[in-house]
């Protein structure tokens, strides 16, 4: 039960290009946004798309693999971690960011797309 903890599991699509920061060390960060989609109808009949925003890094090889091979729009599924972070504002308001730490991901969509 324990492997249930904690885990986020999205298909969705890639909204910008990677940023890639690469360290002294060599080893490299990629920061990427996932749009997901839901579809619902209201009560007057009418469909409408909810779009939610996520924001998602990944670390060595699963970094050089986002960085070679993703782009925007592409469509993937992740599975990773939520984690949470705090900071200082510039206005000195304390601020708060989620995010998902990307364990595995799968490419998923038509190859050049």
């Amino acid at each position: 039960m324990n492997n249930l903890r904690n885990k986020v599991q999205l298909i969705g699509n890639i909204g910008q290009t990677p940023t890639i920061v690469t360290f002294e060390n060599g080893n490299k960060l990629a920061k990427i946004t996932i749009a997901t989609n839901e579809k619902y109808k209201t009560l007057k009949g009418e469909t409408v798309t909810d779009t939610q925003w996520h924001n998602a890094i990944a670390w060595g090889k699963t970094a050089d693999i986002l960085e070679k091979h993703v782009k925007k729009g592409h469509e993937i599924a992740i599975e990773g971690r939520l984690i949470h972070e705090s900071f200082d504002g510039k206005d000195g308001i304390k601020r708060y960011v989620s995010k998902i730490q990307i364990n595995e991901l799968v490419m998923l969509g038509k190859k050049n797309a």
